[in-house]
Protein backbone atom coordinates (compact mmCIF):
# COMPACT_ATOMS: atom_id res chain seq x y z
CA UNK A 1 0.00 0.00 0.00
CA UNK A 2 1.24 3.35 -0.78
CA UNK A 3 2.16 6.11 2.05
CA UNK A 4 -1.10 8.09 1.20
CA UNK A 5 -3.28 5.49 0.85
CA UNK A 6 -2.38 3.58 4.01
CA UNK A 7 -1.71 7.39 6.48
CA UNK A 8 -5.50 7.68 5.47
CA UNK A 9 -6.86 4.66 6.14
CA UNK A 10 -5.09 4.68 9.68
CA UNK A 11 -6.70 7.86 10.35
CA UNK A 12 -9.86 6.27 9.63
CA UNK A 13 -11.55 9.29 7.40
CA UNK A 14 -15.56 9.19 7.85
CA UNK A 15 -17.62 10.75 5.10
CA UNK A 16 -20.97 12.70 5.65
CA UNK A 17 -23.12 13.48 2.83
CA UNK A 18 -24.86 16.74 2.96
CA UNK A 19 -28.18 17.78 1.27
CA UNK A 20 -28.02 18.66 -2.07
CA UNK A 21 -28.49 22.56 -2.18
CA UNK A 22 -30.40 24.35 -5.47
CA UNK A 23 -30.54 27.34 -5.84
CA UNK A 24 -32.63 29.68 -8.85
CA UNK A 25 -32.14 33.75 -9.00
CA UNK A 26 -29.76 35.25 -7.09
CA UNK A 27 -29.49 34.04 -3.30
CA UNK A 28 -26.83 33.90 -0.36
CA UNK A 29 -26.40 31.75 1.68
CA UNK A 30 -23.74 31.52 5.06
CA UNK A 31 -22.51 28.59 7.23
CA UNK A 32 -21.55 28.49 10.83
CA UNK A 33 -17.69 27.02 11.80
CA UNK A 34 -17.63 23.52 11.28
CA UNK A 35 -15.76 20.70 12.35
CA UNK A 36 -13.38 18.40 9.96
CA UNK A 37 -12.75 19.28 6.11
CA UNK A 38 -15.93 19.74 4.02
CA UNK A 39 -16.06 18.95 0.19
CA UNK A 40 -18.26 20.40 -1.89
CA UNK A 41 -18.79 20.00 -6.09
CA UNK A 42 -20.89 22.40 -8.30
CA UNK A 43 -22.65 20.13 -10.16
CA UNK A 44 -24.58 23.02 -12.63
CA UNK A 45 -24.35 27.15 -12.41
CA UNK A 46 -21.96 29.14 -10.91
CA UNK A 47 -21.60 31.06 -7.37
CA UNK A 48 -19.21 32.79 -5.09
CA UNK A 49 -17.49 31.38 -1.93
CA UNK A 50 -16.37 33.81 0.04
CA UNK A 51 -14.51 32.19 3.73
CA UNK A 52 -13.73 33.88 6.78
CA UNK A 53 -10.03 35.64 6.88
CA UNK A 54 -9.63 34.61 3.17
CA UNK A 55 -9.44 38.19 1.56
CA UNK A 56 -10.73 37.39 -2.00
CA UNK A 57 -13.48 35.81 -3.13
CA UNK A 58 -13.49 32.21 -5.03
CA UNK A 59 -15.57 32.13 -8.18
CA UNK A 60 -16.99 28.71 -8.64
CA UNK A 61 -18.19 27.21 -12.09
CA UNK A 62 -19.99 23.88 -12.98
CA UNK A 63 -17.42 20.74 -12.42
CA UNK A 64 -15.47 22.73 -9.59
CA UNK A 65 -14.74 20.61 -6.75
CA UNK A 66 -13.48 22.79 -3.04
CA UNK A 67 -11.87 21.41 0.58
CA UNK A 68 -12.69 23.79 3.08
CA UNK A 69 -9.97 22.81 5.89
CA UNK A 70 -10.00 25.21 8.31
CA UNK A 71 -13.50 25.11 10.04
CA UNK A 72 -13.85 28.46 9.09
CA UNK A 73 -17.91 29.93 8.33
CA UNK A 74 -18.48 30.44 4.98
CA UNK A 75 -20.58 32.38 2.55
CA UNK A 76 -22.12 30.91 -0.94
CA UNK A 77 -23.48 33.63 -3.38
CA UNK A 78 -24.47 34.52 -6.68
CA UNK A 79 -23.88 38.29 -6.36
CA UNK A 80 -21.24 39.67 -4.18
CA UNK A 81 -23.45 42.79 -2.87
CA UNK A 82 -26.44 40.49 -1.95
CA UNK A 83 -26.55 40.22 1.82
CA UNK A 84 -26.50 36.17 2.90
CA UNK A 85 -28.97 34.41 4.90
CA UNK A 86 -28.72 31.79 7.49
CA UNK A 87 -28.22 28.46 5.56
CA UNK A 88 -29.69 26.53 8.32
CA UNK A 89 -33.43 27.13 7.88
CA UNK A 90 -33.14 25.97 4.27
CA UNK A 91 -31.56 22.67 5.23
CA UNK A 92 -34.05 22.43 7.61
CA UNK A 93 -36.97 22.46 4.95
CA UNK A 94 -34.97 20.07 2.90
CA UNK A 95 -37.25 17.28 0.62
CA UNK A 96 -35.53 14.59 -0.16
CA UNK A 97 -32.20 15.19 0.68
CA UNK A 98 -32.44 18.81 -1.47
CA UNK A 99 -31.84 22.22 0.17
CA UNK A 100 -33.87 25.37 -1.79
CA UNK A 101 -33.09 28.85 -2.24
CA UNK A 102 -35.75 30.74 -4.23
CA UNK A 103 -38.02 29.15 -7.23
CA UNK A 104 -35.58 27.67 -10.29
CA UNK A 105 -32.53 24.89 -10.81
CA UNK A 106 -30.27 27.09 -12.23
CA UNK A 107 -27.80 26.40 -9.60
CA UNK A 108 -27.15 22.73 -8.05
CA UNK A 109 -24.71 21.85 -5.43
CA UNK A 110 -23.54 18.70 -3.52
CA UNK A 111 -21.13 18.00 -1.18
CA UNK A 112 -20.18 16.71 2.81
CA UNK A 113 -17.64 16.60 5.16
CA UNK A 114 -14.55 14.31 6.31
CA UNK A 115 -13.85 13.86 9.93
CA UNK A 116 -10.35 11.93 10.98
CA UNK A 117 -10.15 9.73 13.80
CA UNK A 118 -6.93 10.30 14.71
CA UNK A 119 -5.86 13.51 13.25
CA UNK A 120 -4.11 14.68 16.40
CA UNK A 121 -1.49 12.49 15.76
CA UNK A 122 -0.66 13.12 12.64
CA UNK A 123 -2.32 16.50 11.82
CA UNK A 124 -1.54 15.73 7.83
CA UNK A 125 -4.63 18.68 6.60
CA UNK A 126 -3.21 21.30 8.88
CA UNK A 127 -1.03 23.05 6.42
CA UNK A 128 -3.25 23.00 3.71
CA UNK A 129 -4.63 26.22 2.73
CA UNK A 130 -8.27 27.18 4.14
CA UNK A 131 -9.32 26.62 0.29
CA UNK A 132 -8.83 24.07 -1.73
CA UNK A 133 -10.16 24.79 -4.92
CA UNK A 134 -9.86 22.41 -8.20
CA UNK A 135 -11.17 24.01 -11.13
CA UNK A 136 -12.28 20.65 -13.45
CA UNK A 137 -12.04 21.49 -16.74
CA UNK A 138 -8.84 20.25 -17.24
CA UNK A 139 -8.01 16.75 -18.67
CA UNK A 140 -6.07 15.70 -15.54
CA UNK A 141 -8.91 16.40 -13.82
CA UNK A 142 -10.73 13.45 -15.68
CA UNK A 143 -10.88 11.27 -12.94
CA UNK A 144 -13.27 13.81 -10.81
CA UNK A 145 -15.26 14.76 -13.25
CA UNK A 146 -16.07 11.35 -13.75
CA UNK A 147 -16.65 10.41 -10.01
CA UNK A 148 -18.77 13.81 -9.67
CA UNK A 149 -21.17 12.76 -12.51
CA UNK A 150 -21.31 8.73 -10.74
CA UNK A 151 -21.99 11.02 -7.23
CA UNK A 152 -24.65 12.79 -8.42
CA UNK A 153 -26.33 9.65 -10.25
CA UNK A 154 -25.97 7.73 -7.38
CA UNK A 155 -27.70 10.00 -5.26
CA UNK A 156 -30.75 10.89 -7.53
CA UNK A 157 -31.22 7.40 -8.59
CA UNK A 158 -31.34 5.44 -5.17
CA UNK A 159 -29.97 2.16 -5.93
CA UNK A 160 -30.14 -0.38 -3.45
CA UNK A 161 -26.40 0.40 -1.95
CA UNK A 162 -26.61 4.26 -3.24
CA UNK A 163 -25.46 5.05 0.35
CA UNK A 164 -21.79 3.26 0.18
CA UNK A 165 -21.61 4.08 -3.53
CA UNK A 166 -21.82 7.59 -2.95
CA UNK A 167 -19.37 7.58 0.47
CA UNK A 168 -16.60 5.56 -1.66
CA UNK A 169 -17.03 8.12 -4.55
CA UNK A 170 -16.74 11.12 -1.86
CA UNK A 171 -13.53 9.59 -0.69
CA UNK A 172 -12.09 9.03 -3.73
CA UNK A 173 -13.30 12.42 -4.90
CA UNK A 174 -11.06 13.96 -1.91
CA UNK A 175 -7.79 12.18 -3.00
CA UNK A 176 -7.73 13.24 -6.19
CA UNK A 177 -8.54 16.68 -4.98
CA UNK A 178 -5.50 16.41 -2.98
CA UNK A 179 -3.73 14.55 -5.86
CA UNK A 180 -4.78 17.96 -8.15
CA UNK A 181 -3.22 20.59 -5.24
CA UNK A 182 -0.41 18.70 -4.58
CA UNK A 183 0.68 18.63 -8.28
CA UNK A 184 -0.36 21.78 -9.17
CA UNK A 185 2.24 23.16 -6.67
CA UNK A 186 4.73 25.80 -8.14
CA UNK A 187 6.21 25.82 -4.24
CA UNK A 188 6.19 22.82 -1.24
CA UNK A 189 5.13 24.10 1.49
CA UNK A 190 5.50 22.40 5.06
CA UNK A 191 3.60 19.11 6.33
CA UNK A 192 2.91 16.04 5.74
CA UNK A 193 1.33 16.11 2.55
CA UNK A 194 3.87 18.16 0.91
CA UNK A 195 6.45 15.40 2.11
CA UNK A 196 4.82 12.61 -0.01
CA UNK A 197 5.02 14.73 -3.13
CA UNK A 198 9.34 14.94 -2.26
CA UNK A 199 10.41 10.85 -3.88
CA UNK A 200 13.43 11.27 -1.06
CA UNK A 201 11.16 12.05 2.41
CA UNK A 202 8.71 9.58 1.25
CA UNK A 203 11.27 6.92 0.47
CA UNK A 204 11.97 7.61 4.53
CA UNK A 205 8.41 7.67 5.43
CA UNK A 206 7.47 4.40 3.30
CA UNK A 207 10.21 2.50 5.45
CA UNK A 208 9.28 3.97 8.63
CA UNK A 209 5.39 2.93 7.70
CA UNK A 210 6.56 -0.39 6.24
CA UNK A 211 8.71 -1.32 9.67
CA UNK A 212 7.32 0.83 12.51
CA UNK A 213 9.06 -1.58 15.34
CA UNK A 214 12.46 -1.67 13.70
CA UNK A 215 15.11 0.84 16.17
CA UNK A 216 15.37 3.88 13.45
CA UNK A 217 18.48 5.86 13.67
CA UNK A 218 18.69 9.40 11.93
CA UNK A 219 22.21 7.99 9.84
CA UNK A 220 20.02 4.91 8.63
CA UNK A 221 17.11 7.35 7.55
CA UNK A 222 19.57 9.13 5.77
CA UNK A 223 21.19 6.52 4.37
CA UNK A 224 17.08 5.41 3.00
CA UNK A 225 16.62 9.27 1.87
CA UNK A 226 20.07 9.14 0.03
CA UNK A 227 21.17 12.52 2.09
CA UNK A 228 24.02 13.10 4.70
CA UNK A 229 22.85 12.90 8.09
CA UNK A 230 22.78 16.82 8.79
CA UNK A 231 20.76 17.75 5.41
CA UNK A 232 18.10 14.76 5.85
CA UNK A 233 17.57 15.85 9.72
CA UNK A 234 16.95 19.70 8.83
CA UNK A 235 15.24 18.59 5.73
CA UNK A 236 12.63 15.95 7.05
CA UNK A 237 11.70 18.66 9.97
CA UNK A 238 11.64 21.51 7.87
CA UNK A 239 8.80 19.80 5.76
CA UNK A 240 7.03 17.37 8.09
CA UNK A 241 7.07 19.83 10.86
CA UNK A 242 9.12 17.08 13.27
CA UNK A 243 11.90 14.91 13.57
CA UNK A 244 12.12 11.96 12.15
CA UNK A 245 12.45 10.10 15.55
CA UNK A 246 9.36 11.95 16.04
CA UNK A 247 7.80 10.95 13.42
CA UNK A 248 8.38 6.99 13.95
CA UNK A 249 7.21 7.27 17.59
CA UNK A 250 3.78 8.95 16.43
CA UNK A 251 3.62 6.26 13.54
CA UNK A 252 3.80 3.90 16.29
CA UNK A 253 1.25 5.55 18.04
CA UNK A 254 -1.04 5.83 15.35
CA UNK A 255 -0.31 1.65 15.12
CA UNK A 256 -0.58 1.21 18.97
CA UNK A 257 -4.30 3.20 19.23
CA UNK A 258 -5.62 1.17 16.44
CA UNK A 259 -4.82 -1.79 18.13
CA UNK A 260 -6.05 -0.62 21.32
CA UNK A 261 -9.19 0.36 20.58
CA UNK A 262 -10.06 -3.02 17.75
CA UNK A 263 -8.30 -5.72 19.02
CA UNK A 264 -7.77 -7.58 22.53
CA UNK A 265 -4.16 -7.12 22.66
CA UNK A 266 -2.48 -6.62 25.83
CA UNK A 267 -0.72 -3.50 26.20
CA UNK A 268 2.85 -5.58 26.48
CA UNK A 269 1.61 -7.11 23.06
CA UNK A 270 1.41 -4.16 22.00
CA UNK A 271 4.45 -2.22 23.49
CA UNK A 272 6.69 -5.21 22.16
CA UNK A 273 5.38 -5.42 18.74
CA UNK A 274 5.90 -1.93 17.89
CA UNK A 275 9.72 -2.32 18.93
CA UNK A 276 9.63 -0.56 22.79
CA UNK A 277 11.80 -3.25 25.37
CA UNK A 278 9.13 -2.60 28.04
CA UNK A 279 6.03 -1.69 28.97
CA UNK A 280 6.61 1.59 31.02
CA UNK A 281 8.85 3.20 28.25
CA UNK A 282 6.23 2.29 25.75
CA UNK A 283 3.56 4.01 28.38
CA UNK A 284 5.83 6.76 28.36
CA UNK A 285 5.88 7.35 24.87
CA UNK A 286 2.07 7.06 24.11
CA UNK A 287 1.03 9.31 27.44
CA UNK A 288 3.90 12.10 26.02
CA UNK A 289 1.96 11.72 22.46
CA UNK A 290 -1.68 11.52 23.51
CA UNK A 291 -2.27 13.25 27.26
CA UNK A 292 -3.19 9.78 28.33
CA UNK A 293 -2.30 6.18 29.47
CA UNK A 294 -2.46 3.17 27.39
CA UNK A 295 -4.46 1.48 30.41
CA UNK A 296 -6.98 5.25 29.80
CA UNK A 297 -7.15 4.78 26.71
CA UNK A 298 -8.40 1.61 26.21
CA UNK A 299 -10.54 1.59 28.91
CA UNK A 300 -12.46 4.80 27.52
CA UNK A 301 -12.54 3.45 24.17
CA UNK A 302 -14.11 0.03 25.38
CA UNK A 303 -16.63 1.73 27.18
CA UNK A 304 -17.73 4.29 24.26
CA UNK A 305 -17.67 1.25 21.78
CA UNK A 306 -19.92 -0.46 24.04
CA UNK A 307 -17.92 -3.65 24.77
CA UNK A 308 -16.07 -5.12 27.66
CA UNK A 309 -12.54 -4.93 28.81
CA UNK A 310 -10.08 -6.66 26.39
CA UNK A 311 -9.19 -10.06 28.16
CA UNK A 312 -4.97 -9.91 29.12
CA UNK A 313 -4.75 -13.31 26.93
CA UNK A 314 -3.77 -10.35 23.89
CA UNK A 315 -5.74 -12.88 21.26
CA UNK A 316 -6.72 -10.72 18.83
CA UNK A 317 -10.75 -9.49 18.60
CA UNK A 318 -12.19 -10.20 15.38
CA UNK A 319 -14.59 -7.20 14.53
CA UNK A 320 -16.50 -7.39 11.86
CA UNK A 321 -18.02 -3.88 11.96
CA UNK A 322 -14.89 -2.08 11.99
CA UNK A 323 -15.47 -1.34 8.51
CA UNK A 324 -19.20 -0.39 8.71
CA UNK A 325 -18.68 1.86 11.86
CA UNK A 326 -17.03 4.40 9.48
CA UNK A 327 -20.04 5.22 7.32
CA UNK A 328 -22.16 7.77 8.80
CA UNK A 329 -25.94 8.10 7.07
CA UNK A 330 -26.36 11.57 9.00
CA UNK A 331 -27.49 14.28 6.48
CA UNK A 332 -26.23 17.84 7.54
CA UNK A 333 -25.27 21.37 5.62
CA UNK A 334 -22.32 21.37 3.02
Amino acid sequence: MDVLSETLSMLHPRSTLSAGLQGGGEWGLRFPAHEGVKFNAVIRGACWLLVDGVASPVRLEAGDCFLLTKGRSFVLTTNLNLEPVDSQPAYDRAVDGIARCNAGDDFFLIGGRFTFEDSGILPFTDTLPPVVHVQCNTEQASVLRWALLQLASELKLGYPGGALMAKNLAHMMFVQILRLFLNGLEQRGVGWLYAVTDSKLRAVISAIQRLPAHRWTVPELSSVAGMSRSVFAQRFKEVVGVSPIEYVTRWRMLIAVERLRNSRQTIATIAFSLGYESESAFSSAFKRVMDCSPKHFQKRTSTSLGRSSPPRSGVPETNSSAESRHWDERSEIP
